[in-house]
């Protein structure tokens, strides 16, 4: 069952799996069993059949939304009860975007909004995971914190207000390119720092900064997507900052829900495609996650 505190007539309405009158609602969560702690650990199994998946979802999204709430000031380390339901928030939608026929029987069980979400950011996560290439299972990666998340705003504003490029697809290409900077190793073409810089690329556009500093890497970016077409042509913009339709999709789906997600994803952690299959390297739990 559900924590105690989480199984109100309302918040089991908010669902829109269960039936409408509280009492036939609650017999309904008991035959449905599904476990969601508040918040999940970091290792907390995953439900794998789609009205299950659905709920979890539906729940974690809320209590993930009251969690950022009462974050403050946002220039703070964002809190466990953040990290833990942005983390099993993630888990979810990667186990969607794997599971086509999870996915295909549990969106459409989704509150309407949420929903549409959903379909965003499983299409944009499997058109870049297709790009990405397998590594080694043991690959050496550099990781480390993000800059605080008030801090990045700051420097995302600063670059619209100086180039006229928004905001959020700013914020959608560290995210795509290093995860806000968690991701801290060169490409294997040798793109560098937390906006995935070519050196030579660096060098005519990046002011004079320090490529693998975030102030400098975001307003470098700014200045490279104005000079290929930024703001006028978003799409010819990224797709000089990396040729391929599918990563420009990519990057313009979370710049969409990026107003909304901004605090989710930034505390979304690092996973790695590896040719035995996906490994999580950064976040809690680490040694004993598996999903």
């Amino acid at each position: 069952m559900l924590h105690r505190g989480m199984v109100t007539v309302n918040r089991i309405r908010l669902t829109g799996l269960l039936p409408r009158s509280p009492r036939l609602a609650r017999a309904s969560l008991i035959v449905v069993g599904f476990a969601v702690a508040a918040p999940p650990a970091s290792n907390s199994p995953l439900p794998r059949t789609p009205p299950l998946v659905a709920q979890a979802l539906t729940e974690t999204h809320a209590n993930l939304r009251a969690a950022i709430s009462g974050w403050s000031p946002k220039s703070a380390a964002a809190p466990p009860d953040v990290v833990l339901y942005s983390l099993y928030e993630q888990r979810l939608y990667r186990l969607l975007a794997r599971d086509t026929k999870l996915a295909s029987a549990a969106v459409p069980a989704l509150p309407a909004g949420l929903r549409r979400v959903t379909r965003d950011l499983l299409a944009a996560h499997r058109e870049l995971y297709r790009l990405t290439p397998p590594l080694p299972a043991r690959a050496a990666i550099k990781v480390g914190p993000a800059p605080p998340a008030a801090q990045l705003l700051t420097y995302y504003r600063e670059a619209q207000r100086r180039f006229g490029v928004p905001w959020d697809v700013l914020a959608a290409v560290n995210f795509v390119e290093s995860k806000f900077g968690k991701l801290r190793n060169a490409s294997a073409s040798g793109a560098q720092g937390p906006m995935q810089f070519m050196p030579a690329t660096w060098a005519r556009y990046g002011l004079g900064g320090n490529v693998h500093d975030a102030h400098d890497a975001i307003l470098g970016a700014a200045n490279y997507l104005r000079a290929s077409g930024a703001p006028r042509d978003l799409r010819r913009a990224l797709h000089a900052y990396n040729p391929s339709p599918a990563y420009v999709d990519a990057v313009l789906r979370y710049a969409r829900q990026m107003h909304a997600m901004f605090y989710d994803f930034y505390n979304w952690q690092v996973f790695l495609k590896t040719r035995q299959g996906e490994r999580r390297v950064t976040g809690p739990g680490l040694a004993s996650s598996r999903s």
